[in-house]
């Protein structure tokens, strides 16, 4: 690789890094549009999922104590159960047809909880609701990395504060995706090359996820929650456009 892809692969890292520590998401959305310039997807995807694990593993521990596990234990259950599922429907699943779908929900009701005034308290179907929302949730990620959209939105209609929410978002893309990346990795999917750059993207990403946990800290619950719908929206539309960009 020429230095100015190494430019590009630390720039990623870094970009990537900020976004999970500010929110406990979105490594993927920050890191893998600036990596496929240099990349191919093949070590792409299993490098972002590296990354993903590395960021949250370096915020947990300035975070943990605020986190309210009791509620983020039936996403876990739930999570855990769906992703072997969604492994399996790779082979026969469209993705530019699964891409749009998902990508189109999630801008409708991310616009709609942005543009809502009223604080949101929803208690219906309680614990197992919420591992059926982990469980949808596990499958999308195991189909196509998408682990967290479902439990974001959840998390924002229940109407639970800040740390509430960081904590299930935080843990629950944790828990998915490193599940993921070891199936992968006993699947030989995982190519030596990726732990390479994988060396090389560390510095970057260790970087982004400090700042931007600094920034959360700072933030308050409304302003996390805008953030993170912000983020969400724009998830929708990166899916959006590229499951309509290459008709």
């Amino acid at each position: 690789m020429e230095a100015s892809n190494y430019a590009l692969l630390l720039f990623g890292a870094l970009a990537g890094g900020f976004v999970s520590g500010l929110a406990g998401f979105g490594t993927a959305l920050m890191a893998l549009g600036i990596w496929l310039y240099v990349l191919p997807p093949s070590l792409a995807v299993p490098l972002v999922l590296i990354c993903s694990v590395v960021a949250q593993t370096s915020t947990l521990p300035s975070m943990w104590k605020s986190f309210d596990l009791s509620l983020v234990w039936p996403f876990l259950i739930g999570g855990l159960a769906g992703v072997p599922l969604g492994i399996m429907m790779v082979a026969s699943a469209d993705p530019k047809v699964f891409k749009l779908s998902v990508g189109v929900l999630i801008l409708i009701f991310s616009t709609a909880l942005y543009l809502n005034k009223r604080p949101l308290a929803i208690t219906f179907g309680g614990r197992i609701a919420d591992s059926a929302i982990g469980f949808a949730g596990g499958i999308l990620g195991g189909l196509a990395g998408l682990s967290g959209p479902l439990p974001i939105l959840w998390a924002n209609v229940r109407g639970w504060n800040k740390h509430e929410r960081r904590g299930i978002f935080q843990l629950f893309n944790f828990t998915v995706l490193a599940s993921a990346l070891v199936l992968q990795t006993a699947s030989g999917l995982v190519a030596f090359k990726v732990v390479w750059l994988a060396l090389v993207a560390f510095p970057g990403t260790l970087a982004g996820a400090w700042a931007g946990a600094r920034v959360y800290h700072a933030l308050s619950d409304k302003h996390f929650g805008d953030v993170v719908l912000g983020l969400l929206a724009l998830s929708g539309a990166v899916l959006v456009w590229n499951s309509i960009g290459t008709h």
